[in-house]
């Protein structure tokens, strides 16, 4: 499994890297992809078992959601990342009056998906939105994140693979440790002041250390928000389009939560 993981990671890091340098459109449509096939896993783990045709209908307006979230993030609008938030509580609102007559529980679909939309887009468009700002440094902070987020994962993967010994929240997820966890935050941390160290060595290092641990902090938050709806879905993995790593909501449910962190922090505290 490890193996695998690291195979699937490194075969797909020049690409990753190659979009973030390129940036624009190209970043965007990227972006937009991963919440698509993103809202896909969700709606696999969290509406698997109904078929009817107003789980449809919802589904769709989800991925016009999703694609109209993109649209704006890629204007650099909050504003307008706001607003169409909006919209689709208006559309779906008339969509769930216009199908409960036929489907009674289409509140209950409803609830799933606007939970979903703001899941799964909503979140991913801060990536946007720090990857083409106003300045020219968005390809350095969205590394920055990545770097953060992804080798906390890694440094609670091994922590806890070695020395692990008492469960984090075993409710939500039984194999995830307090040693783990520990050691994700350590790895945070170093690797963070390194990347820091390297590419911006301007960054006051108070406010980085708290950047650290807040990115370190909210990416175990997701992962075990994600744990958790995968237990109540009874799935194991949201899918399975990454070999050992599962689908795009196991490899960047952390990510999705540092994203809003990330960008509060470039914008109103460094």
């Amino acid at each position: 499994m490890h193996l695998k993981r690291w195979i699937t990671g490194l075969s797909a890091l020049p690409f990753l890297i190659y979009i973030i340098l390129k940036g624009g459109l190209i970043f965007t449509l990227f972006i937009g992809l991963v919440a698509l096939i993103g809202l896909w896993e969700y709606f696999r783990v969290t509406l698997s078992r109904d078929d009817s045709p107003s789980a449809l209908v919802l589904k769709i307006l989800a991925y016009m959601y999703a694609a109209l979230i993109m649209w704006s993030a890629h204007h650099l609008s909050a504003a307008y990342i706001l607003n169409s938030v909006a919209c689709c509580f208006w559309l779906t609102g008339l969509a769930t009056i216009l199908l409960f007559k036929q489907d009674q529980q289409v509140f209950e679909i409803a609830k799933k998906q606007l939970m979903g939309v703001l899941y799964v887009p909503m979140l991913l468009s801060y990536l946007v939105l720090i990857r083409d700002g106003v300045d020219s440094s968005g390809a350095v902070w969205i590394l920055f994140v990545l770097v953060v987020v992804f080798f906390g994962d890694i440094g609670a993967l091994y922590a806890g693979t070695f020395f692990g010994k008492h469960k984090l929240y075993p409710a939500l997820s039984p194999k995830k440790t307090i040693e783990g966890s520990l050691g994700g935050l350590g790895a945070n941390i170093i690797c963070g002041g390194l990347y820091k160290i390297i590419f911006l060595p301007d960054l006051s290092w108070g406010v980085s250390l708290l950047f650290f641990i807040a990115l370190g902090a909210s990416g175990q938050i997701g992962d075990l928000f994600e744990s958790g709806l995968k237990r109540v879905g009874n799935i194991k993995d949201s899918g399975g389009i990454l070999p050992g790593h599962g689908g795009i909501l196991d490899r960047a449910d952390a990510a999705m939560y540092a994203a809003p962190v990330a960008y509060m922090f470039k914008e109103y505290l460094f």
